[in-house]
């Protein structure tokens, strides 16, 4: 193995803590290595607020990889406290409270109140709740309204739950309340049995109004912190119908509470999460030394290009975030140029065509399905639109570019700035995952627009 190859597995294996001071150093070691919430504190005031599966690891990470936003705080920390939680449900609601409690000003200073998520619960003409997950704290219940006497008529009063931090945990977590609170998700109900009805996830075209309600108070109860409130009054109500003989409901309403204990102590709700940002912290320290860069590798981007014989050829574009797909940013190129099969061309087009869009927010890194020649062309190109670009921000963006290529004949990765490429089979582990994944998914994503416009010129010939 290389030297340099040497150093990068050193690196990944040995990752010091920056130099913070020995009372704060011995605190973290401290630290539990179980779920919960933990708070960094400078001068007695609470400046940030996370949750952890572990969090003893988590609060490390932040020191030993810090992350861009991590760095706008992380030396003002001067105390760590932190708070177990029996459940990853409940890491995040307490997290929820305490950023509402508390507004620190590092969880909000890149946010907004419309980038935060929160629960609604809101209330029909009828008055009959419906809950359902929003970036707004206030306004209208669900859509807007189409004119002035719909707004006055409909606009309509949400209890709003939050602010939570990761929609996806939020959206798992509502989705087992759900098996145990059944609840409508939107204002009207059809007149017959939904399929949700049939899966016992629905109250019901013509639910029981007072017990439904009930159940919508103990779901609120349990967002905003109260588990132990919402089991308290299961027993009492499980206990009232036991003492009058109706022990059907007595099972049903101890069913629930079993349902609600299990899913409170064992659903993984941040888990996988979680665990994704701590990977790429590590990877993220890798990736740079590899390719000799400094600071946040955020955005990622893969491109490849699909034809036959230079017939409806397409390139496509995948964006990869803190290492994972990031589907909703992809984007697909028809190629305008002549058919004619010339792969660097096409990759060429496709490139100036990317980098006149800075509305999609330039990446940190590019690769490239091809070897030495698309590596080239990728670097012309990333230098002929920085010099042309018409905003300087744009222009420092699109020159700072990495630019690597992944020549798979060879199984080879070609990085601009070094002579020779390294074999695949060399990397650390970490970066061959994230490479391999990057092209795999920018090729199957160009195959399947390029298969589409086949089927359609067919269709159109058939027609």
């Amino acid at each position: 193995m290389s030297i340099f190859l040497e150093k990068i597995l050193i690196l990944s294996l040995n990752s010091d803590m920056k130099d913070i001071g020995t009372s704060l150093k011995m605190k973290i070691d401290q630290l539990p290595k179980t779920v919960g919430v933990y708070l960094f504190y400078s001068k007695k005031e609470i400046i940030y607020t996370g949750k952890a599966i572990n969090i003893k690891d988590r609060v490390k990470n932040h020191f030993n990889q810090p992350s861009y936003r991590d760095n706008l705080f992380i030396n003002k920390v001067d105390k760590i406290d932190f708070i177990e939680t029996d459940s990853e449900i409940e890491a995040l609601v307490m997290e929820a409270n305490l950023i509402k409690k508390n507004l620190p000003r590092f969880n909000v200073v890149w946010r907004d109140d419309k980038n935060y998520f929160y629960v609604a619960i809101a209330q029909n003409k009828q008055k009959i709740p419906y809950v359902y997950i929003t970036h707004q704290p206030f306004g209208y219940a669900q859509g807007k309204p189409k004119n002035k006497l719909e707004a006055i008529n409909y606009k309509l009063k949400a209890n709003h739950i939050g602010p939570f931090v990761e929609g996806n945990s939020l959206k798992k977590t509502l989705k087992f309340l759900h098996k145990v609170f059944p609840y409508y998700t939107t204002s009207k109900h059809i007149k017959q049995k939904c399929t949700w009805c049939h899966l016992d996830l629905c109250p019901g075209p013509d639910p029981d109004l007072k017990e439904y309600k009930k159940n919508i108070k103990k779901l609120t109860l349990i967002l905003k912190g109260k588990r132990k409130n919402v089991l308290s009054s299961l027993k009492k109500e499980m206990s009232f119908l036991a003492k009058n003989n109706d022990f059907e409901k007595a099972g049903k309403i101890r069913d629930r509470m079993y349902a609600l204990q299990n899913i409170m102590a064992h659903t993984r709700v941040i888990s996988n999460e979680q665990i994704e940002k701590d990977t790429w912290v590590k990877t993220e320290v890798i990736l740079n030394e590899l390719l000799d860069t400094e600071g946040n590798i955020k955005r990622i981007e893969c491109y490849d290009i699909s034809n036959i014989q230079g017939k409806q050829a397409t390139g496509s574009m995948v964006v990869f975030v803190d290492g994972a797909p990031s589907k909703g940013q992809y984007k697909k190129f028809k190629i305008r140029m002549k058919n004619e099969p010339n792969d660097i061309a096409m990759l060429k087009e496709t490139l100036e065509r990317r980098f006149s869009h800075p509305e999609w927010q330039y990446p940190e890194v590019i690769l490239i399905d091809g070897g030495i020649a698309q590596l080239n062309v990728t670097i012309k190109t990333k230098n002929k639109s920085s010099m042309f670009s018409k905003a300087f921000k744009s222009m420092l963006l699109i020159k700072n570019i990495k630019i690597i290529s992944i020549a798979k004949g060879r199984q080879e990765l070609f990085i601009e700035g070094r002579k020779q490429p390294i074999p695949l089979k060399k990397l650390p582990q970490d970066i061959y995952n994230l490479v391999k994944h990057l092209d795999d998914e920018a090729h199957r994503f160009a195959i399947s627009y390029h298969k589409f416009l086949r089927r359609k010129k067919i269709m159109g010939r058939n027609a």
